[in-house]
């Protein structure tokens, strides 16, 4: 990132993983600066997944660390945030987000696309965005095959978000998948590429977001869980436990240097 893509914004390492005390509002005003600029970024909606996926592998902890922009997704590092020093730090949900970006690309005229979900959930999701957002600019949409695309297939993939003129490309895959793929797409596409995850699916009312209340408690994670064991057993019941442990070795060792 440039020192003036950085400009006012404090940062934290949580297990070697770089996260940005930024706010729903202050992310949202980056993102559409740097795309009315038609710049190439990419920025991380993290959880205590992208800690752990980068705590675990070198390659993906470099993603994280080069984003240009990585924000508190989920409580446990608002927590962490403030646990080093960052009082004010919120929560930046990619679901909340998703939105507050879209209406500021609607005002701004700033086209838009969409790559990721499955196609009848992509179906879904413009529909829902179209009656929310009318006047937004939906230039491009995409749902990729669940199966690695050949080199081939990348470039038409990348040159077609080109010449669409997208500015804002929402990107909905799983974590590390998102992220790997918007790195290796930075600099060759002239976006911004934000990846928020599961927020198609919330926003187009294929899947229940939990009450508001496990939301701000840092609950959320049962919820989802409960809703999905099947898919997120390994995730959470591996990662979570393995970040609260280390978190409070690391806030231990930074304690006992000061």
């Amino acid at each position: 990132m440039t020192p003036s893509g950085r400009q006012g914004l404090e940062s934290r390492s949580i297990l070697g993983m770089r996260v940005d005390a930024t706010s729903c509002h202050d992310a949202a005003r980056r993102i559409l600066a740097w795309a009315g600029r038609g710049e190439s970024r990419y920025v991380c909606a993290a959880s205590v997944n992208n800690v752990m996926e980068a705590y675990d592998a070198d390659e993906f902890r470099s993603i994280m660390n080069e984003a240009d922009l990585v924000t508190p997704d989920g409580m446990p590092l608002v927590w962490g945030l403030r646990a080093l020093g960052v009082g004010y730090a919120k929560r930046v949900y990619g679901p909340d987000l998703t939105p507050a970006v879209l209406a500021g690309a609607e005002r701004g005229r700033l086209p838009v696309g969409f790559y990721g979900g499955s196609e009848e959930n992509l179906r879904r999701l413009l529909e829902v965005l179209r009656n929310r957002f009318p006047g937004l600019r939906t230039v491009y949409s995409f749902a990729p095959p669940f199966r690695p695309v050949t080199a081939a297939e990348d470039d038409r993939i990348a040159g077609e978000i080109r010449a669409s003129g997208c500015r804002l490309l929402f990107v909905g895959l799983s974590t590390p998948k998102q992220e790997r793929w918007m790195a290796a797409h930075r600099g060759r596409i002239g976006a911004v590429m934000l990846g928020v995850g599961a927020a198609f699916d919330f926003l187009a009312g294929v899947k229940r977001q939990a009450p508001p209340w496990l939301r701000e408690t840092g609950l959320e994670w049962l919820f989802r869980l409960a809703t999905e064991p099947r898919r997120l057993w390994r995730r959470y019941l591996k990662h979570n436990p393995r970040f609260a442990a280390l978190f409070v070795c690391e806030l231990l060792e930074r304690h006992l240097a000061a």
